[in-house]
C-alpha cells in the first residue's frame, strides 16, 4: 500500500513537471515575470529605511545584472521593492530543469532580501531527519524537489 501511494505521487510530480514544461506562454511575453518583467516583494519597512545603494546581499549579490527600485508600497503598508533582469533572462526551460535558472535566483534573492530587511536573518526550514532510511523512488524525488524550492518560490 505504501509503495502504491509513493508510486502515485512520484506520478502527480512527473506529471506536474512535464505541464509546466509544455505550457504555453501567455500572449505579451510576459511569462512568469509580466510583460515588464518586474518581480516585487512588499517589506515591513518604511521606504526611509530602505536603501537601494545598500542592498541585503543576495540582491547586491546580483549586481548589474538587476536593476532594483523602491516605492512607498500601497495603503501604507511598507515599502515595494522591486527589480528585474537587465536584458532578456537567459537560458531555455531545459536549463531551467538543470537547476540554471535567472529568474529564479531572483526570486530568491529578493524573498531572502526581505527576510533581512524586516527580521535580520534569513530563516530557514529544518532539516531532514538523519540516519538511515530505506531510498525509493518516491523520496527521492521528494528530496530533489525540496532541495529545488528555496530557488524556485511560489509561481
Amino acid at each position: 500500500m505504501a509503495v502504491q501511494t509513493a508510486l502515485t505521487r512520484a506520478l502527480h510530480a512527473v506529471r506536474s513537471v512535464r505541464s509546466d514544461v509544455h505550457r504555453p506562454r501567455r500572449s505579451g511575453g510576459g511569462g512568469p515575470r509580466g510583460p515588464s518583467g518586474w518581480m516585487a516583494v512588499t517589506v515591513l519597512r518604511q521606504p526611509s529605511e530602505v536603501d537601494v545603494h545598500r542592498l541585503p546581499a543576495p540582491l547586491a549579490d546580483l549586481g548589474d545584472r538587476v536593476e532594483v527600485r523602491i516605492q512607498p508600497a500601497s495603503r501604507d503598508r511598507g515599502t515595494e521593492l522591486s527589480a528585474r533582469l537587465r536584458g532578456p533572462p537567459p537560458g531555455s526551460r531545459l536549463d531551467r530543469l538543470g537547476g540554471e535558472d535567472a529568474e529564479a535566483d531572483l526570486r530568491r534573492a529578493l524573498r531572502e532580501a526581505k527576510q533581512l530587511l524586516e527580521v535580520g536573518e534569513v530563516l530557514a526550514v529544518d532539516p531532514t531527519p538523519h540516519g538511515h532510511r530505506t531510498r525509493t523512488p518516491g523520496g527521492a524525488l521528494v528530496e530533489r524537489w525540496t532541495t529545488a524550492a528555496p530557488r524556485a518560490g511560489v509561481r
